[in-house]
This record gives structure tokens, C-alpha cells and sequence, in this order.
């Protein structure tokens, strides 16, 4: 099964990103800058397409590489992901194990402050830990990702109104159609650390979006779910605002989710 990366990158050159990210697969890459371009090349044997658009959103740029896929495995990814060698193998070798699924994800290491999930066995994905994993963990076979007709929202995300969760509510509406998603305990590459394009600390801001993201999310058991949150991150999270005022603030976000 051939894999292919589909990146979303800002302001980058063709010339530098395949090194910088170790890609040894075929790619589509997106680059938000302030130009249109395609530029194709050939990389170890592999094809990578490079698409300049001057239009901002990680939820634009992943569907604009959604729309110009064309390999049997679709690996989402971005700018600061490091690739470990062999990883194409890995996850096609996933996919042969378990061909029930439509989707598995990965781990990728990312710094202790930053990370939201580990994966440690092969099991099955549900609605209710889903909101753990993010984009670049996701490898999903194309058929099915077409099939489905679920894109990446452009209200949640870097660039967007609300500053994340755009990963999320892909997975949670992939599984909602019947598509089957699972977890493999296999590390693929690492995130490089970095400044954020949309965190800024604990703040109202994210308190009030993680609010709006859960009424979407999780629809009347927003309240419970929240609380789930909060308390087990809360030492993490809640060390400056506290957990009643993190909660109020993600309150009014219910009430904004619920006006949209």
C-alpha cells in the first residue's frame, strides 16, 4: 500500500522541506504564503508535489491536499514533523495487519508539555476519547476518506476563528459514518519544538474555544465532558485560573457553540 504524506507548511521552500521533514514517501505538500505555484520533483524515488496558495486556515490547506491525494494510505502532517526512517513501511505493515481498518493512528513524540496521548496497544477508537489525538497522528486509506465526504473544518484550527479542534471533529463525523478507526502502539517521527500558531497559554481564549469545540463535540454531554477534562488536567492546565473559572469560561463557549 503506498503511503503519502499531505502536509500543510507556511511560507516554505521546495527546496528545503523534504530534507528538513525526512520524507522517504510520496507527498503533497501546502504552502500558505503569498503566491499561487505547483512545482513537482522527484526525491529518492519518490514523487512530492509542492502547491503554493496565498489563503490561510490548517483546515483549508489539509482539504486542498485531501482533493489532490492520489496514494492508497493518506498521512497527515505539518511543517515540524520529523520523520523516522522506515515510517512508510510501518504503517503500511499496520494497515496489512488489520485490514478492518479505515483508519490507524500513530505516535508521534512531541514535548512532555505538549503531548495528549500516548498510544501503548492496538485497539479501537469511540467518540469519547477521540478528542485526545491530533492531525498528524492520522493515517487513513483514501477510498474510505472519499467515500465518507468528511473535510476539515474552517471555524477550528490554526488560522481560524476558534484556535483547535479541527482534528477532533474530523475523526468524531469519520467514526459517526461507520468508519472503523484503531490505535498502533508505533512511533513514526517526532515534533519539533517550536513557537505555536495558535496556543498562547491557558487563557480565556482557549478555555472559551475549548468550550465552543466541546458543544460540537459532544452535544448534550458537553457539561460532563468538560469537567472530565479540566479535573485531569488540571495540574497542567488550571495552575494560574483555577478549574471553576476555566469552567466558567468554557460555559460561555457552550453558549457560543450553541448560538452557531
Amino acid at each position: 500500500m503506498r503511503v503519502q504524506v499531505l502536509a500543510s507548511v507556511m511560507n516554505q521552500s521546495f527546496e528545503t522541506i523534504s530534507g528538513k521533514m525526512q520524507l522517504d514517501s510520496d507527498a503533497v505538500i501546502i504552502n500558505q504564503c503569498d503566491r499561487l505555484g505547483v512545482e513537482e520533483k522527484e526525491n529518492n524515488g519518490h514523487l512530492l508535489r509542492f502547491y503554493s496558495f496565498p489563503e490561510r486556515g490548517i483546515g483549508r490547506s489539509r482539504n486542498e491536499a485531501i482533493l489532490r491525494a492520489d496514494g492508497d494510505i493518506c498521512l497527515f502532517s505539518d511543517e515540524d514533523i520529523v520523520y523516522e526512517p522506515g515510517y512508510a513501511e510501518k504503517i503500511s505493515e499496520e494497515f496489512e495487519k488489520n485490514p478492518d481498518a479505515d483508519m490507524i493512528l500513530f505516535n508521534v513524540t512531541v514535548e512532555e508539555e505538549r503531548r495528549t496521548y500516548h498510544i501503548s496497544e492496538r485497539k479501537r477508537v469511540h467518540w469519547y476519547n477521540c478528542g485526545r489525538y491530533g492531525a498528524v497522528s492520522f493515517a487513513v486509506k483514501r477510498e474510505s476518506l472519499l467515500a465518507s465526504g468528511v473535510t476539515f473544518s474552517l471555524l477550528f484550527g490554526g488560522g481560524a476563528k476558534y484556535s483547535n479542534g479541527e482534528d477532533s471533529l474530523f475523526l468524531k463525523e469519520f467514526m459517526s459514518k461507520g468508519y472503523r478507526v484503531y490505535t498502533a502502539p508505533v512511533t513514526i517521527g517526532r515534533e519539533e519544538a517550536g513557537e505555536s500558531t495558535w496556543f498562547a497559554g491557558y487563557n480565556e481564549k482557549f478555555f472559551r474555544d475549548r468550550g465552543v469545540l466541546y458543544s460540537f463535540l459532544y452535544g448534550k454531554l458537553k457539561s460532563v465532558m468538560a469537567l472530565r477534562f479540566l479535573i485531569a488536567h488540571r495540574d497542567k492546565m488550571c495552575r494560574e485560573v483555577g478549574v471553576k473559572q476555566a469552567y466558567r469560561w468554557m460555559k460561555e463557549g457552550f453558549a457560543e457553540g450553541k448560538k452557531g
